[in-house]
């Protein structure tokens, strides 16, 4: 990743209000790009957005991506030379409640975003963030690889398939001839500081812990592959540069997941962060029936660490620990939230400056 590819780079990302959105905004100020966020308020109080001042060091324009119109108008203004749509519905469980404005945000918004780069003549790369709920799982072992089917039982990630497709055929109709290489992106479960939706298992477990409540789990046994916010974002930047520069032959979808240890059974996680908070933490078994969701999901993200030499640099314990310092930062009162999430970046760069991949993580397997 090279800093100054984004010093003065203009870049517009859908999606900046939310949990990774924030993350990767702060990230691109701190390398002196100059970004435009398009999105909606944040959907929770308190949010990582207000929390860490996102908005100051960038211009920040709040409205629906599923106003056509008005996205168009905000590109048109920014200019970007890069794009990048985070904005979502992200949630299963909101899915079941709401699959109307489920569709609507997650298919037809990344339709708007592509219509509006078509009439952006400045944009030449392009990177739409869908997620690893997006293949037809199967519950095998192995990772899902980029070429496998795409998928979904529930309306989330049905959405996100289709938004792979829509973003295929937008690729070969559009864009293939025109010089703008456009990519999607796949990551497993981001955790980290400032994530306070409903229905996750780290800001359930805060809420539940910091009130000395019983965090009662719907799925201890589902097995999910978990890393930190800023392993994914980082795989985004890379893949950014690789594809200004070579878009014809890195255009398609790419997994930015976890290392095949750190893929983890929810009661698992529970028991390692529980352990980290220490006394207020509690945890139980929730019997009720809940809607469907997958056991078992992993990603093979061979393809990153071949074309890209993208690989996690973290491990699952070291994730816990960074994501639960930062929120207690934010229960002590520390009213600069910027700074801390800034600081926990520098020391993420400060990590890939240690590479090739921290000694290979003391000689354990790759991703």
């Amino acid at each position: 990743m090279n800093k100054e590819f984004w010093t003065d780079r203009s870049v517009f990302l859908t999606g900046h209000t939310g949990f990774k959105g924030g993350w990767f905004s702060l990230w691109l100020q701190s390398m002196g790009a100059s970004v435009t966020g398009y999105a909606l308020e944040p959907s929770t109080r308190p949010s990582l957005f207000h929390a860490a001042h996102v908005a100051e060091g960038m211009r920040s324009i709040i409205a629906d991506v599923r106003d056509p119109d008005q996205l168009l108008h905000a590109m048109q203004e920014s200019k970007p030379d890069i794009a990048f749509h985070f904005a979502a519905q992200p949630l299963v469980r909101a899915s079941y409640r709401n699959p109307t404005e489920t569709y609507a945000t997650n298919v037809m918004g990344t339709v708007n975003f592509l219509e509006a780069i078509r009439q952006i003549p400045s944009v030449r790369v392009a990177i739409v963030v869908t997620s690893d709920k997006c293949y037809e799982n199967l519950e095998i072992l192995r990772g899902y690889r980029e070429d496998d089917a795409l998928g979904g039982s529930d309306p989330y990630s049905s959405s996100k398939g289709c938004s792979e497709l829509v973003v295929a055929a937008y690729r070969r109709s559009f864009f293939h001839n025109r010089g703008v290489a456009v990519a999607t992106v796949r990551a497993g479960n981001v955790i980290g500081g400032g994530d306070w939706s409903e229905d996750r298992l780290i800001p359930d477990m805060v809420r539940a812990f910091s009130s000395e409540q019983t965090l009662f789990l719907r799925y201890p046994g589902a097995v999910r592959p978990w890393q930190h916010v800023l392993e994914p974002l980082r795989g985004y930047l890379m893949l950014a540069e690789v594809l200004w520069n070579d878009g014809s032959d890195n255009a398609g979808g790419w997994n930015f997941g976890p290392r095949d240890e750190d893929a983890r059974q929810v009661l698992e996680v529970v028991k390692i962060a529980a352990e980290i908070w220490g006394s207020g933490a509690r945890w139980g078994i929730d019997g009720t029936i809940a809607p469907h969701e997958a056991n078992l999901l992993r990603l093979d993200c061979s393809r990153a660490r071949t074309r890209l030499g993208w690989e996690p640099l973290m491990v699952l314990e070291e994730t816990l620990q960074w994501t639960i310092s930062w929120y207690a930062a934010h229960q002590a009162g520390n009213s600069d939230m910027h700074r801390i999430t800034e600081q926990q970046i520098r020391e993420y760069v400060a990590l890939q400056a240690n590479s090739p991949v921290r000694a290979n993580m003391a000689a354990g397997s790759p991703c």
